[in-house]
Order: C-alpha cells, then structure tokens, then sequence
C-alpha cells in the first residue's frame, strides 16, 4: 500500500536521519544530521570517523528519513540509496547545516557546542554526500485514520 509524497515535504525538516553503510562484519548504521541542496544529501563527519571510513572502502550506503508524530498520525518515510563520496569539509555548507538545526541566528547556537563538537575550523571535518540513485517516498500516515491520510 505505498503511498508516495513529495520527498522535500521530509528534507528540509531538522530530522535525524540513519545512515546505513557497508563493513566487512556486515551493516551499520549511525543516526546523521543532514542538509539536502541541489539534489545531494550532505552528511557530516570527520577524517577517523568509522561512517567515513567505511564509504571509503565500500561508497554504497542508504540513508533513512522518518518524519513520525504519533499523536498527529503522521509517518512518512524517505529512503535514499545510492553511493556516497566524502570531501573536505566545506564551512559555509557546514554553517547551513548547523543553521537547520541550531537557529537561523549564529548568536544563539551554543557556544561550547562549536568550539567543542562542530568545529567549523576543524580540519579533520569531512562531508559525507550522497547524489542518491534512487528515493523512494512512503506515507503510512493511515495506520491511525485507515484511508485518509493525515496532512
């Protein structure tokens, strides 16, 4: 009963999204923020990051998107798959990035947040991006009101 939507209702949301990439044990996974332009997902990550390495050695990865709220009976899912390329750290992309989900405003993200955690200057900072292969959009916003989806 797959019910697609428009996958830019999902991607400009401050969501968590899962990315799942490849190891020689078998898969893993690791929740990522993301900011989506132009069509490639950006990912953030860092030179010994196991998620950077790991599409270093094998570039095929899928990434998880769900926009959930249980009491607005709202469950969309965004998949995306394709193969990942890591890059240097680009500070004006990671700026947009940080503004999706700290604040518009610089002035009010948490100062020890970036000097200690998201280092813009970092220059082990790394991009994961992803030009996906193919999306695939589900909306099962039904399973609290059967046909009628929610909005």
């Amino acid at each position: 009963m797959a019910t697609p939507f428009d996958p830019e209702r999902v991607l400009g949301l401050p969501l968590m999204a899962n990315l799942a990439t490849i190891d020689t044990d078998g898969p893993r996974n690791a929740p990522v923020w993301f900011l989506w332009e132009g069509g490639m997902l950006s990912m953030l990550g860092s030179r010994d990051s196991s998620s950077v390495q790991r599409i270093e050695a094998d570039p095929r990865c899928a990434v998880e998107i769900v926009d959930y709220d249980n009491a607005e009976g709202r469950l969309l899912h965004l998949g995306l798959r394709g193969q990942a390329t890591i890059t240097d750290m680009d500070a004006e992309l990671f700026k947009r990035l940080l503004r999706k989900y700290l604040d518009a405003d610089e002035a009010n993200w948490n100062p020890w947040f970036i000097e200690t955690v998201a280092r813009i200057d970092d220059p082990d900072g790394r991009l994961i991006r992803l030009r996906p292969d193919s999306i695939f959009t589900n909306n099962v916003s039904y399973f609290r009101t059967g046909p009628k989806l929610a909005t």
